[in-house]
């Protein structure tokens, strides 16, 4: 029996949390075509017969801006502690630039095992590719670069079977039937937030988080939610509400379906529009929307 875990890092936008949903074979993470959507440390968990692979999918590194911004940072600091191996997901729609690097020089000089797995290898050729692995090949540290595309799933087992020959022996973390460690209450919001980061302009969305006030099963398996979407102007709030109601009611039916294919019962989800301006400076409007400094140092 092998059991580990195994941290996810990289830059924004690089495909960590679809390489994440694509190894488990479930969402655990949300998705979108902008960079800094993963603001948590999530775990994402894939029990076979005699394995358990944990997936640390971590926020894109870069440079904190605001507190919010900093809990991200610790979060994937937090990400590498006691994790067996280091996987570092490269885009190979983006230039291997410095910071690159810089951040696989780091961690391929750490004796935790370190992988390269050069991500959306299928929209570029096969050229670029090995040019890619011939600029990595020779730094020290390395135990393997493979690449994949997380979207399609090529080569994704070629990577899952390569960290799982790097897991230790070891007894199971989680039940078999779990897939991820975060509650419902935090898949809901973390789904909610990645339809408004799907739908809204570009500008909205870092200043966007969603609180989960009630989540109620009803005795006819009926869950109720209510939840408020928080952003930060008032002009941000028409927008989110968009025109007659339009918008909000976009992202709450897109909302309920994916709730409804997670939990397979019939959902009503109220949503509600909150003003709380510069809440991601605000560590007490951060411990309300989730982000709290405090857990990752436990």
């Amino acid at each position: 029996m092998k059991s580990g875990f195994v941290s996810l890092i990289g830059k924004p936008n690089a495909g960590k949390s679809t390489l994440t949903n694509t190894i488990v074979g479930e969402k655990v993470s949300i998705v979108s075509w902008k960079p800094q959507t993963t603001r948590n440390k999530i775990l994402g968990i894939l029990s076979g017969e005699d394995y358990q692979l944990i997936i640390v999918d971590t926020p894109g590194m870069h440079k904190a801006k605001n507190a919010l911004s900093k809990f991200m940072m610790k979060s994937v600091e937090a990400g590498q502690d006691g994790v067996e191996v280091v996987v570092y997901v490269m885009a190979m729609d983006k230039r291997l630039d410095d910071h690159d690097l810089q951040y696989i020089n780091k961690y391929a000089g750490e004796p935790t095992p370190f992988i390269v797995a050069l991500n959306k290898c299928d929209e570029v050729e096969q050229s670029a590719i090995l040019e890619r692995i011939t600029a990595l090949k020779d730094i020290q540290g390395i135990d393997s670069i493979i690449p994949i595309s997380a979207l399609t799933g090529k080569n994704v087992d070629m990577l899952k079977s390569s960290l799982l020959e790097l897991l230790p022996e070891g007894e199971r973390f989680f039940d078999e039937d779990m897939y991820t460690d975060k509650s419902m209450r935090f898949m809901v919001s973390e789904i909610i937030r990645e339809k408004a980061l799907r739908n809204l302009d570009e500008e909205i969305p870092y200043g966007i988080g969603v609180i989960v006030n009630k989540y109620e099963i009803g005795k006819n398996g009926v869950i109720s939610i209510d939840a408020d979407i928080v952003c930060e102007k008032q002009s941000h709030k028409a927008m989110v509400i968009g025109k007659g109601g339009a918008m909000i009611k976009k992202i709450s039916t897109q909302a309920r379906q994916d709730i409804e294919n997670i939990v397979e019962e019939k959902v009503f989800l109220n949503l509600y529009v909150r003003v709380k301006e510069d809440w991601r400076d605000s560590d007490f409007l951060l411990n309300q929307l989730g982000y709290n400094l405090k857990d990752l140092k436990n």
